[in-house]
């Protein structure tokens, strides 16, 4: 894989070390806004990347990158996305993949037609921890609640309160605690149990943007909750219960750092099945494997669950306009 990244942020600042480090992976090139370019540079030269730029049509023409990654503002990831695969390069994109389900559909139909790989980055779908608890459902019996709490107060909510809206608070850049912090917990749910048959998203929201929320999913023969907020913090924790235990996730959804199994009758066992590495080195190496394999079946086995979260994230952002209105 050699890579051009997109953004100079602090997404693109962590995973760049861990990039450094997975063989099969050479960097390339680096892409960054105009008044960003001084720091892109610097990226460029600790990195070994031999472009830097703040022209996106330089990284797309250059014949030595064949896959993007893009890190940008959320607002951006279809417009960036799209220029990619139409110029012939595999996308790694950031969560959330778009703002909306039918920009989704059409990244997957430009790649399909041109036998591109279209991927999500979505840390935990790759980790042990998330592995172990996909192996290990049976052993609750029927699940009956699942519920998910990833609330942390934000560095710039104070600032927001006093009217300066940052991208992380501003509805126009795809902003809010739903597709911040809340997407995890969704593709917790998902990529365990499917997509629901039902979704709801009762946000408090302030400024037109939700800045916590509550998002109920309804499976049928069990709920599940997902909370995620920026205004207010709590014991960031997630449990799935069922009539014959429980397993819990210490720690946020995008890292997974610890479990704790609960059979009933039996002593609870604290475990982590993730690799000591960072949360971000197990995707990237799985995106590797299936672009340089050429793994189409698995590209589309983690791009039908991208889809499937999206349907649930559009369904909710249309129950927070429902609330709104």
């Amino acid at each position: 894989m050699k890579l051009a990244l997109l953004g100079t942020g602090m997404i693109v600042t962590e995973v760049l070390p861990v990039l450094q480090e997975i063989e099969g992976i050479e960097l390339v090139g680096i892409l960054s806004t105009p008044r960003s370019i001084e720091k892109a540079h610097a990226l460029a030269e600790q990195y070994d990347m031999s472009q830097a730029t703040s022209n996106y049509e330089e990284i797309l023409t250059n014949p030595q990158v064949d896959t993007i990654y893009v890190g940008t503002p959320n607002h951006t990831h279809y417009d960036y996305a799209k220029q990619a695969l139409l110029a012939g390069k595999h996308v790694i994109c950031e969560k959330p993949f778009t703002l909306l389900a039918n920009e989704l559909e059409d990244l997957v139909s430009i790649a399909a037609e041109k036998k591109l790989f279209l991927l999500e980055a979505i840390t935990n779908q790759y980790l042990g921890n998330f592995h172990f608890i996909k192996e290990n459902l049976d052993k609750l019996g029927d699940i009956k609640i699942v519920s998910c709490n990833y609330s942390q107060y934000s560095s710039r909510y104070d600032a927001f309160k006093r009217g300066e809206i940052a991208s992380a608070f501003n509805p126009e850049m795809g902003g809010g605690a739903l597709r911040d912090l809340n997407i995890y917990n969704i593709h917790l749910v998902v990529g365990l149990f499917g997509q629901p048959k039902s979704v709801q998203y009762m946000a408090n929201i302030e400024r037109n943007i939700d800045t916590s929320g509550m998002l109920v999913m309804d499976y049928g023969h069990f709920k599940a909750v997902a909370i995620g907020a920026k205004d207010c913090g709590a014991e960031i924790k997630s449990t799935i219960q069922g009539d014959k235990g429980s397993i819990a996730v210490i720690g946020p959804t995008n890292a997974m750092p610890e479990l704790s199994l609960a059979l009933n009758g039996q002593e609870v066992q604290v475990m982590d099945q993730n690799r000591p590495y960072h949360r971000m080195n197990d995707e990237f190496m799985a995106f590797e494997e299936t672009i340089s394999s050429k793994d189409y079946a698995r590209a589309q086995v983690a791009l039908d669950h991208s889809r499937a979260v999206m349907a649930v994230l559009d369904e909710a952002v249309k129950s927070m306009y429902s609330q709104m209105n």
